[in-house]
């Protein structure tokens, strides 16, 4: 069983835009998940990672800093906003979320919930 599903995009976006939908890797460990989010041109002060009830929200404004005074002559990236939301299983404890943004890669690791981790049960002789 997967340990987080993605949702449907702007379900629950108060911004109505078109948005970039950021490839996202996810991998899966005893110990909980890992993403990995692409964000290339994304400063950290431009990023809302959040989770309400259980829904992670990624949200992002991509900047891209052009020289004074020049124009794009061709852009193939038609949008500035980046948005992928997901689901997360009653598995992971969404209260120990951490997150890092290094080099337009965003890393979250949610860690399983203490029910969910596995654990040695011992076994008595007698």
């Amino acid at each position: 069983m997967n340990a987080v599903t993605k949702t449907q995009d702007d379900t629950t976006t108060p911004r109505r835009e078109p948005t970039l939908l950021p490839p996202v890797d996810v991998i899966e460990d005893t110990t909980g998940i890992t993403l990995y989010a692409d964000l290339p041109g994304v400063p950290r002060d431009k990023l809302n990672l959040r989770v309400e009830g259980d829904q992670l929200t990624i949200e992002a404004d991509l900047v891209i800093a052009l020289p004074q005074g020049m124009e794009p002559s061709h852009a193939e990236v038609q949008f500035s906003r980046y948005r992928r939301a997901f689901t997360l299983s009653s598995e992971l404890d969404a209260e120990k979320v951490n997150a890092e943004l290094s080099h337009g890669v965003l890393r979250v690791r949610i860690p399983k919930a203490a029910h969910a981790q596995p654990r040695r049960i011992a076994v008595n002789v007698g």
